[in-house]
């Protein structure tokens, strides 16, 4: 298998060198799309889990404290990469760089198969779940209701980019706003404002249970990372993705912990580790009944900015896949004037339409195979940062108008230990239910397709 691939891997390797999309983004468009991406329905039950861990406000706040400075500093890795690479695979074209296009087929299979269209069609259902519960529907219609709202978004990101960041905009003004308002109901319920430094780290947490806490906030923080996808369309040179990814995570820390110390100062730490709804029971306070409907809405809308940016980035990266393997060209397709990976869209939602199906036949399994992946998915992120070193040590450091990481080679270490320890908590995760070699098999479906474009890679290159 190592011949044949080498063979095709020199059949194509110019493929790197293809063209990138015209830089269309405006750089405050771009942090929208991170900002929706990021902040998703998981902000409203993230942090009475981690109560439930902590049981201590300070070690709390803590936690999100070390999960915006884990971000921060893988984020300081991926504008360094972004900034001295921009290509619009991003992750994959960084993994393609560092360790050859064998290993980065494997990231963009497990990522164009399960990682994206399943986190499509989860977070379809559930905007649609929250519309059920304020028009009653069936099993069977949530099922209709999560397909259509994948269909719908992808039509419209099929009309271009212009449409999507649109669509993008408001609705991202929607979530910080409403948050904004929770946050400020809460401090003014002012019910335990006061205990909270006179409380703070009077208790300390087993260490297995704040690594859990940690382990949720880190995934509460996920998907900023998915900004190198777009480098090398936002405008303002190579250190634009740099401007996004700084903007969006500090923003996003700001949010975080403004609303976690507003729900702590409602709720207290006992309140707060024992509510299932903690952010209506806030609202309730000032709404009354009327707090539920605004949670709600708010839900649907977060769900839908993820929706749409999980879209935009992955057909991208669908795209870069598709010009890196000839066999694969159909998915290398791209509507300059539109600036949309057309074909890349449409797989992108056919493979999505098809998890959506098999959750309304089989929820259990479909669920199993989108959470079993996640291991996969920070071992290859461990591989990213440590890309970075990899790549220094190729090509020294970074030119002036390049980003260059700082406490180089700490910043991407740093980072690669805590994707080491998240990849080890999902598969302790995997390992303690049933089906726990999912993501193995997942892994070992991307190996046989490797396989079979490599012999379809020399077939293409025997018939020219």
């Amino acid at each position: 298998m190592s011949q044949l691939c080498a063979q095709a891997e020199s059949m194509t390797s110019s493929s790197l060198a293809k063209t990138n999309p015209a830089r269309v983004v405006h750089q405050w468009e771009a942090v929208c799309l991170i900002v929706g991406l990021v902040i998703g329905a998981g902000i409203f039950k993230t942090p009475s889990l981690v109560a439930q861990f902590t049981q201590d406000p300070g070690w709390l706040i803590t936690a999100w404290v070390v999960g915006a400075v884990v971000s921060f500093t893988g984020a300081l890795c991926y504008a360094e990469l972004s900034s001295a690479y921009p290509h619009i695979g991003g992750e994959y074209h960084f993994l393609t760089l560092a360790y050859g296009r064998r290993l980065s087929f494997l990231y963009a299979w497990t990522k164009a198969t399960v990682i994206n269209p399943g986190s499509i069609a989860l977070l379809a259902f559930v905007f649609s779940d929250a519309i059920s519960r304020l028009l009653p529907l069936g099993l069977r219609s949530e099922g209709m209701g999560a397909l259509v709202v994948v269909l719908v978004l992808t039509a419209s990101n099929l009309l271009g980019l212009r449409v999507a960041t649109g669509i993008q905009k408001p609705l991202v003004l929607v979530i910080l706003v409403g948050l904004l308002i929770i946050s400020i109901a809460g401090f003014a319920s002012n019910g335990h404002l006061a205990s909270i430094s006179t409380e703070a780290f009077q208790s300390s947490p087993r260490p297995a249970s704040l690594g859990t806490a940690l382990v949720f906030v880190l995934l509460t923080f996920g998907g900023w990372n998915e900004a190198a996808t777009i480098s090398s369309e936002v405008r303002g040179g190579p250190r634009a993705v740099t401007n996004v990814l700084v903007l969006s995570l500090v923003l996003i820390t700001a949010i975080y912990l403004v609303f976690n110390l507003s729900l702590l100062s409602a709720l207290g730490i006992s309140g707060l580790a024992q509510s299932s709804a903690a952010a209506v029971d806030v609202l309730g306070q000032t709404l009354g009944r009327w707090a539920e409907l605004a949670v709600i809405l708010l839900i649907g809308a977060a769900a839908l900015t993820s929706i749409n940016a999980t879209m935009v980035m992955g057909a991208r990266a669908n795209h870069a896949l598709g010009q890196g393997w000839q066999a694969l060209g159909f998915l290398g397709g791209w509507q300059r004037v539109r600036s949309t990976p057309t074909r890349s869209f449409l797989v992108q939602s056919l493979f999505s339409s098809a998890l959506i199906a098999i959750a309304a036949v089989q929820p259990d399994g479909f669920t199993a195979i989108v959470e079993y992946t996640a291991p996969l998915f920070w071992a290859f992120l461990t591989l990213i940062a440590l890309s970075l070193i990899i790549l220094r040590r190729r090509s020294g450091a970074p030119s002036v108008n390049t980003f260059q990481t700082p406490l180089f080679p700490l910043c991407p270490l740093l980072f690669a230990v805590a994707c080491v320890y998240l990849a080890f908590s999902s598969f302790q995760h995997a390992a303690a239910n049933e089906p726990a070699f999912l993501s193995l098999f997942v892994l070992l479906s991307g190996v046989v397709a490797l396989v079979g474009l490599c012999l379809r890679q020399r077939k293409l290159h025997l018939l020219s």
